[in-house]
């Protein structure tokens, strides 16, 4: 059985594993990381959590940044990658892809479908994840003293053009994709439940007049899985 080696990647010497042979994943509690700590859950995949302490600037370590060059969390290490060699992902998008290709779970199998499912994660991971974390810059964040109104008023309005595309996508269908659920809704819905989990962000873009959007988050926020993965990685 392969196992990871610390000459090969250096973050194993920082969060030494406690069983090698697992998928390592290195993250911290913010919205944007439990994509990768759900999907694991969803998959049933082994795995271990390993906190980074963003606080300490722990994803500007040498050691971390073996795995992601761009210093950002979540990132995951797996030993048993393709032809049985170790393999390193980052970014959330490209994270769930690759689990859904290993475990054979939560994505589509007829190409089409599958072509439509990657559509929805790239608006995702490329439009809905940005803006809404710049509404949560602009209304909660140092970006809310800006004397300038237009960012905010610009965010709000984008967010809520973004929700307003999702509630239509949701009409009539269960999950993004239909009755299966999937990444696509890892995806989203973690990034609704951002605005969501905050009762000021909900109100400044009207959040109830987006009832297919909230009806789909509560069926997500229900899943045993998903609370599990909402959990990791504990804090250190």
């Amino acid at each position: 059985m392969l196992t990871i080696s610390p000459e090969s990647f250096a973050v194993t010497e920082e969060w030494p594993p406690a069983d090698p042979k697992c998928i390592q994943l290195y993250s911290y509690p913010t919205s944007n990381r439990a994509k990768a700590s759900i999907m694991l859950e969803e998959t049933g995949l082994p795995y271990e959590s390993h906190f980074v302490n963003l606080a300490a600037k722990e994803q500007l370590s040498p050691e971390f940044r073996s795995i992601n060059p761009y210093q950002k969390i979540p990132a995951i290490l797996d030993p048993n990658g393709p032809d049985g060699k170790p393999i390193t992902v980052f970014e959330s998008a490209a994270i769930l892809l690759y689990l859904a290709e290993k475990s054979g779970k939560l994505m589509p199998s007829a190409v089409n479908e599958k072509i439509e499912a990657v559509q929805w994660l790239i608006l995702q991971a490329s439009g809905i994840s940005p803006t809404f974390a710049q509404l949560v810059y602009f209304v909660n964040g140092a970006g809310k003293d800006i004397d300038d109104a237009r960012p905010r008023e610009r965010y709000i309005s984008e967010t809520q053009r973004l929700l307003a595309v999702l509630n239509q996508r949701l009409y009539g269908r269960r999950w993004t994709m239909g009755e299966e659920y999937t990444i696509v809704d890892i995806a989203v819905l973690s990034s609704v439940r951002l605005i969501a989990a905050n009762q000021g962000l909900k109100d400044t873009v009207g959040m109830e007049n987006y009832a297919n959007v909230t009806g789909a988050l509560s069926a997500f926020l229900d899943r045993p899985a998903v609370r599990k993965g909402l959990v990791v990685p504990a804090a250190a």
